[in-house]
């Protein structure tokens, strides 16, 4: 919906409404061609900053980037190994699913995955309501190990249900996840999958869910994390693909890409904030 825009404020008070509903570079440059010499110098700034903060994202950007936007998170394809109950198995009624670090197995198989260290932090807020942060709902979050397998369903690792967990939203919005660095197998960008819930409660099957989508990671921090030991056929795989051909992210990565930060040595982090109209 449009907003209304009031002229009680003056020019100052009419640019900052426009500027939050216009392309911001392309309405400042515009605005800045019909006003006097001092308005003039401060829209430079504004239009210097702005253009500063945008990374080029022809392949995801560099580092990712955060823009604020209250845009509902695209829908996608939990894939078929969701572990959500509804195909064949539910890690959901696991004995300690709701966990923070799910770098390990729970409820009896004792597995770890291996990897370079990441943390994923999730930010949900109200897609009609400003951004306003949704505390109380609950976050499933899952993906593929190091080789590439999911576990409860890639031969091999059936018998283990690491990298899956469920957190609880404060009461910013946020959640937080210790894992591990996914690798890019064949077929696939690298991505991470992740349900919505409105509780704890009900995040016990996929029936309950309110949102699924996906998460990934700029094209430069992946390559420097499969350059390390352990992910040599994730180089191989990432090579054979590009965001504008995978089947999920072909329709683009602005509301999807992670903004990463860290380094091999010290860890990795990747927040993104998720928005939803529930």
């Amino acid at each position: 919906m449009t907003k209304r825009i009031h002229h009680d404020g003056g020019l100052q008070a009419d640019l900052r409404a426009l500027h939050a509903q216009a392309t911001r570079r392309g309405f400042l440059r515009m605005l800045c061609a019909t006003v006097a010499v001092p308005v003039l110098a401060a829209c430079n700034d504004t239009i210097g900053s702005s253009d500063d903060s945008e990374a080029d994202d022809s392949d995801g950007g560099s580092s990712g980037t955060s823009t604020g936007s209250c845009e509902t998170i695209p829908e996608e394809t939990a894939g078929p190994y969701p572990g959500d109950g509804s195909n064949g198995v539910n890690a959901l009624t696991l004995s300690g699913i709701v966990r923070s670090d799910i770098t390990s197995s729970i409820d009896g198989a004792s597995g770890t995955a291996e990897g370079i260290p990441l943390t994923i932090e999730l930010t949900l807020v109200h897609a009609n309501d400003g951004c306003a942060a949704l505390a109380g709902y609950a976050i499933y979050l899952w993906h593929c190990d190091r080789d590439g397998k999911y576990s409860l369903y890639s031969q091999g690792v059936t018998d283990q249900n690491y990298l899956r967990g469920v957190q609880e939203t404060d009461d910013e919005g946020k959640v937080t996840f210790t894992t591990i660095f996914p690798a890019c197998y064949d077929g696939r960008m690298p991505h991470v999958h992740f349900e919505v819930y409105p509780s704890t409660a009900s995040a016990t099957s996929s029936a309950n869910k309110v949102a699924t989508s996906q998460l990934t990671f700029p094209v430069a921090d992946c390559n420097t994390v499969y350059a390390t030991s352990g992910y040599a056929q994730s180089v191989t795989n990432l090579a054979k693909i590009s965001f504008a051909t995978d089947n999920v992210f072909s329709d683009g990565t602005e509301l999807q890409m992670s903004t990463v930060s860290g380094s091999v040595s010290a860890g990795y982090k990747a927040s993104l904030q998720i928005a939803i109209e529930d």
